[in-house]
C-alpha cells in the first residue's frame, strides 16, 4: 500500500512456488500483483490471473516497480535483478544461504530494507542467542494444537507389522513417505537408495501406488509428482531428504526413515515435519542397520523431545559443541564452547555488550578488549 515492494527468498522452486500459490490464495482480492522468479520457471499473477512470462520480462517488470511481491529462489540473486523500492526482504530458511547471498538482497542501492529470517532449524536456544544477537528475535515455541506425531524406533522383526499398518491406514485414505539417504546405492548401502526401495515396495504395495523424488529430477518432473501424491494418484512417495522444506501435503500422516542413523537429528526433526499437517495423528517409523549406544541416544531424543529447542539442546549434550557446531572449522575456542551451554552467562554477556556499545561504540576506552575482539574476528564467523 505505500508503494514498496516485497521479496521473499527460498532455498528450493517447491518452496518459492508453494509460496507463490499461498500468496494468491490470501492476497488475490487486495488488487496486489505476484511474481515467481526461478531458474527454470517464472510466472507473474496480475489482476486475478496467473501467466508464464520470459525471465527477462519478469525482471524489466520488478526493476519498474510493476511487480509488487516477488518469490523466488537464487535466481533472485543473480546479477540483472534489481527492484525499484524494495521496502522487505525475507528469507526462509536462512542457514540454506551465505552471508554474501543474504546482503545481496538487503543492499539495495540508496534504500535499506527491513529484514525478517525464519528457519525451523532447530539449534540451541542459548545459540539463538548468541547467533542472532543482533537482531530482534521471536521464537514460536508451540506448534499447531492439532499437530501430533508419534515416533517409534521399530526393530528388524516387526518392519511387516508395520506395512499391513499402512496397508490398512491406506485404505483409509492415509498417504505416506518413504525417506532414503541416497538415490542409487553401493553394494553396502543398496538397501537405503530411492531406487531399490522402490523395488522392493512395489513386491508389497504394488507399482501404481508408488512414486520416487529425487534431486536429479527436473522442476517440472518434481512438480508433477508432488502434485499426483498431494491429489491420491500416488499413495506412497519414496523420497531422499529433498522433502525436508517445501512440501505441504495434510493427507501424508505416515512417514518411515529407512538408514534412520544416517540423518542428522536436524534434518530427522525437518522431514518428520512433513506429516501430520490434517489434525490426523502421524506415525514416524526409524528404521535402522546399526544401532550403537550413540545411535540410540539420539533417536531416543528425537522420539521423546517436545520441541526443537530441547532437541537441539539434547543433540548438544549427546554429541558435545564442539561437533554440532563444527569446531575444527570455525576454530571456536573451548571457553566459548563451554559459554554456549549457559544461557545466564550468555544473557548477562549480551547485556554487558550493550551496555559498553551504547556508550563507546569503538571500544577506544576499552583497548584490550578491542584487541580480543579483532582477533577473534579474524577466525570466527558463527553465522
Amino acid at each position: 500500500k505505500n508503494g514498496l515492494q516485497v521479496a521473499m527468498l527460498a532455498p528450493t522452486e517447491i518452496l518459492a512456488c508453494q509460496h507463490f500459490q499461498t500468496a494468491i490464495k490470501f492476497f488475490s482480492d487486495l488488487g496486489f500483483s505476484f511474481g515467481l522468479l526461478a531458474s527454470k520457471k517464472c510466472q507473474i499473477f496480475s489482476q486475478k490471473e496467473v501467466a508464464s512470462i520470459k525471465k527477462e520480462n519478469l525482471k524489466r517488470e520488478i526493476k519498474k516497480g510493476n511487480v509488487d511481491l516477488i518469490f523466488g529462489t537464487h535466481a533472485l540473486l543473480e546479477e540483472g535483478v534489481s527492484f525499484k523500492k524494495l521496502g522487505l526482504v525475507i528469507i526462509d530458511e536462512q542457514h540454506r544461504f551465505g552471508v554474501e547471498q543474504r546482503k545481496k538482497l538487503t543492499e539495495q542501492e540508496g534504500f535499506l530494507p527491513h529484514f525478517l529470517s525464519m528457519t525451523a532449524t532447530p539449534i540451541p536456544r542459548t545459540l539463538a542467542l548468541a547467533v542472532y544477537a543482533d537482531l530482534d528475535l521471536s521464537i514460536i515455541k508451540r506448534g499447531p494444537k492439532k499437530r501430533k506425531v508419534i515416533t517409534k524406533i521399530v526393530a528388524p522383526q516387526s518392519r511387516e507389522k508395520v506395512y499391513q499398518f499402512i496397508k490398512e491406514e491406506i485404505k483409509k485414505g492415509s498417504r505416506v513417505f518413504v525417506i532414503c539417504p541416497l538415490i542409487e546405492g553401493g553394494k553396502d548401502l543398496e538397501s537405503h537408495s530411492v531406487m531399490a526401495e522402490k523395488e522392493k515396495l512395489k513386491k508389497i504395495f504394488g507399482e501404481e501406488n508408488l512414486g520416487v523424488l529425487h534431486g536429479k529430477m527436473k522442476p517440472e518432473e518434481k512438480q508433477k509428482i508432488i502434485e499426483a501424491f498431494s491429489q491420491g494418484k500416488i499413495k506412497i512417495l519414496i523420497s531422499t531428504s529433498v522433502i525436508e522444506v517445501g512440501i505441504d501435503i495434510p493427507e501424508a500422516n505416515i512417514m518411515i526413515i529407512e538408514g534412520a542413523e544416517r540423518f542428522g537429528l536436524a534434518s530427522l526433526y525437518q522431514m518428520r515435519g512433513r506429516i501430520g499437517r490434517s489434525g490426523k495423528l502421524g506415525f514416524c517409523f526409524l528404521f535402522c542397520e546399526k544401532i550403537t549406544p550413540s545411535v540410540k541416544k539420539r533417536l531416543k531424543a528425537i522420539s521423546e523431545a517436545k520441541d526443537g529447542f530441547e532437541l537441539a539442546q539434547k543433540d548438544l549434550e549427546i554429541r558435545g559443541p564442539g561437533e554440532v557446531l563444527g569446531k575444527r572449522q570455525h576454530g571456536v575456542p573451548d571457553r566459548v564452547m563451554e559459554v554456549l551451554k549457559n544461557p545466564e552467562i550468555l544473557k548477562l554477556s549480551k547485556e554487558a555488550v550493550d551496555f559498553i556499545l551504547k556508550r563507546d561504540p569503538y571500544l577506544k576506552n576499552y583497548p584490550s578488549l578491542k584487541k580480543a575482539v579483532l582477533s577473534l574476528e579474524e577466525t570466527l564467523h558463527l553465522e
